[in-house]
This record gives structure tokens, sequence and C-alpha cells, in this order.
């Protein structure tokens, strides 16, 4: 039985070796897993950095659980308010934003109530 000779997806050279072998060494493994696996453009990172940062603000300005912040300080820290991971109703029709584990709700104008999602309000 003649058994056909595969190449390496990565560099296209032919693969010995055992017959389910994918890649031709360790190094084109990770080479194309590296690529399949990276932002393919800016665009994806660049949301993934901006919520980490605010996860990050939220949890410098919210040591103690619960805090009130004024907005000011939100955004002279780089907070950006037009990136969150998901929101929630309350049952008194609160709207309340998160960032990851981190939410903020606000009471007026100016001022927000930091808060983590265990604490959230039902």
């Amino acid at each position: 039985m003649i058994i056909p000779v595969k190449n390496c997806p990565d560099c296209g050279e032919p693969i010995k070796g055992r017959t389910d072998k994918k890649f031709c060494s360790d190094m084109c493994r990770n080479n194309f897993n590296n690529r399949l696996n990276s932002d393919s453009n800016s665009l994806i990172r660049n949301i993934n950095n901006t919520l980490r940062r605010n996860r990050r603000i939220l949890l410098e300005l919210n040591p103690d659980g619960q805090t009130r912040v004024h907005k000011q300080k939100l955004v002279e820290k780089g907070f950006d308010f037009n990136y969150l991971t998901h929101t929630h109703k309350t049952v008194h029709g609160l709207i309340q934003f998160f960032c990851y584990d981190h939410g903020y709700t606000q009471l007026d104008r100016d001022f927000y109530n930091l808060f983590v999602e265990d604490g959230r309000e039902k």
C-alpha cells in the first residue's frame, strides 16, 4: 500500500514520520496556529484593550466594591463610555452597564454609582 505524501500546511514541505502528523515541525505548528488565532485586524484587539482598560479604571476607583464617583474622574482616567460588555435592567427600571464583572449606573448627569456584579441591585 502506498501512503500519499502530505505537505505541511505552514511551509509546504513534505511531512515525515507518523501518518497522522499534521506539521513537519513544532515551529511550523506554532506559526500556523499563531497566524490562525491572531486578530486578523486591529479592530478586535483595540476593542479588547479598551474593555480591559475600562475594567481596570472601575476597579481602581472602586476598591471597596461600592462607591459614587464624578463622571469627570472617569473621563480623566481614560474611561470610554462607548465600550461595555453587557447591560442589565433592574426591576426598578434602572439600567446597569457592565465591563465584565464591574458595573456602573448613572445617578444623575454627573455622578455614577460603581459596583461589582455580585452586589448588583435586583
